[in-house]
């Protein structure tokens, strides 16, 4: 029963994660009655286990799951500038996403700098062709669409390797990489 609160909360509070910014904590609710409340019929030992271990580790899971969704976002001066030239992360994430699912065959995505316009930009390189040599523009994010980088777990799908691969990117190293660029 806890567990079925707890899970239905959790997907109310999904669209809510794009928009974490300062937020507390989550907290174990008190029980609005005695753990001996329910009994004969559910005893004060069984409720005590699912409230204060069960529903305290979805509380304690959901706060560490929400800082590591905080730590893996853009941030500063990339995100704005994302939001800039892309309308908003989420349009971005769609955008890079798209044009590297469409490139044929093997090759990348790329999120890349356009020194001369001073914007981001969106670029899909087939095969081993270079983003710099081939656009102009200033690699910050490839990802790799060749088919050795996501076979062996995602088969053909490529679309499923890349909805996950957005769980692995070092913002930290895209962000060192455009404040680099625009110097």
């Amino acid at each position: 029963m806890l567990c079925r609160a707890v899970c239905s909360a959790g997907a109310r509070l999904a669209p809510a994660l794009g928009a974490l910014g300062c937020r507390q904590k989550h907290s174990l609710p008190d029980l609005p009655y005695d753990y001996g409340a329910l009994e004969p019929h559910i005893n004060a030992q069984i409720m005590q286990l699912h409230h204060s271990k069960h529903h305290a580790a979805y509380v304690n899971n959901l706060n560490a799951t929400e800082e590591q969704y905080r730590e893996a976002l853009a941030k500063g001066e990339l995100l704005e500038a994302i939001k800039r030239d892309f309308g908003s992360f989420d349009k971005f994430k769609e955008k890079l996403t798209a044009v590297s699912v469409g490139v044929q065959g093997s090759g990348w995505g790329w999120l890349g700098f356009n020194k001369e316009q001073r914007r981001l930009q969106i670029a899909a390189c087939s095969n081993q062709d270079p983003l710099q040599g081939t656009t102009g523009l200033i690699p910050l994010l490839g990802i790799d669409v060749w088919e050795h980088a996501y076979y062996l777990q995602y088969k053909n799908v490529r679309p499923d390797y890349l909805k996950a691969i957005w769980n692995v990117i070092n913002w930290d190293n895209v962000t060192e990489r455009y404040m680099a660029c625009k110097k």
